[in-house]
């Protein structure tokens, strides 16, 4: 009877046929971010740069109403459209936005009901 050689590697080496098996199942990775570039490239509305940065609620609802209500291409209605970016903004910082950040752009949502007549 022949002994092999036992391996002590805690994992051993795959073969080339196993690492092109393993390659095909596993979903590819992308490198790029494709928030970036739907906040970049959307076709829905032309925001003003840094729109999200101000501290008026107000101001950024305004904003948002105007962008909406001039855009031609967007789907639904101006209303749709810019609370549909407001929480893509929102929900794209997660956990990465802070607390007062967060505040300013959740009472931003009340201001942009309040601008387009739809307040509860």
């Amino acid at each position: 009877m022949i002994e092999r050689k036992r391996d002590t590697r805690k994992y051993a080496r795959k073969s080339p046929a196993a690492k092109k098996q393993a390659a095909a199942r596993a979903p590819a990775r992308s490198t790029h971010r494709w928030s970036a570039r739907v906040t970049k490239t959307s076709d829905a509305l032309d925001l003003k740069s840094h729109l999200f940065d101000q501290d008026d609620p107000s101001k950024i609802a305004l904003s948002l109403k105007r962008s909406a209500e001039r855009s031609k291409r967007r789907k639904g209605t101006p209303f749709q459209s810019a609370m549909s970016m407001l929480n893509f903004y929102i929900n794209r910082a997660g956990k990465n936005l802070p607390a007062q950040r967060r505040r300013t752009l959740d009472r931003t949502k009340d201001a942009l009901r309040k601008a387009f007549g739809r307040e509860s």
